[in-house]
């Protein structure tokens, strides 16, 4: 198995520019969020519990973030029907891009080896990025703490 276990993206780094369809197949773009912070939360699948539990306390405090001037947008190998079923199931208020061909997942490097229950296999390694409003990464979280992650991404902001 490889050593390497987390993006070679860094704070200071521009953002790579992302371009998808989200769950309504409507193109979303780094773009879109010019002038904008965000979230951009990377997570391996839809209604896992883990990837539920990191959503669904994003949803909770979603109040928060936005107050704090942040847009949220999550990223999976998921199709948007399956990412429509997730946002409807949970009443998610924000989108989640389908990147099935892991272009996305690829440009942020999140994307490898990875060992689960003694078995080795190519897979997307939770990670949160944070792009200030020039497209500027501000933060990369890579242990994210799926049932606590907005308290995470706020408490450096309100530091």
């Amino acid at each position: 198995m490889s050593d390497k276990t987390m993006t070679k993206l860094k704070a200071g780094d521009p953002a790579p520019f992302f371009k998808g369809l989200n769950e309504k197949g409507e193109e979303v773009s780094l773009s879109d969020f010019k002038g904008s912070k965000l979230i951009l939360f990377f997570y391996p699948r839809d209604n896992t519990p883990g990837c539920t539990a990191e959503a669904c306390n994003l949803r909770d405090h979603f109040a928060e973030l936005r107050a704090q001037g942040f847009q949220l947008l999550g990223v999976s190998p998921d199709t948007s029907v399956k990412h429509t079923n997730f946002i409807k199931k949970f009443d998610f208020p924000f989108s989640l891009l389908a990147d099935t061909e892991l272009e996305t997942i690829k440009a942020y490097d999140v994307w490898g080896k990875k060992k689960f229950m003694g078995r080795v296999f190519d897979g997307l390694w939770r990670t949160t990025f944070i792009i200030d409003e020039n497209g500027i990464i501000e933060r990369v979280i890579t242990k994210v703490k799926t049932k606590d992650h907005a308290k995470q991404i706020l408490e450096e902001v309100t530091s």
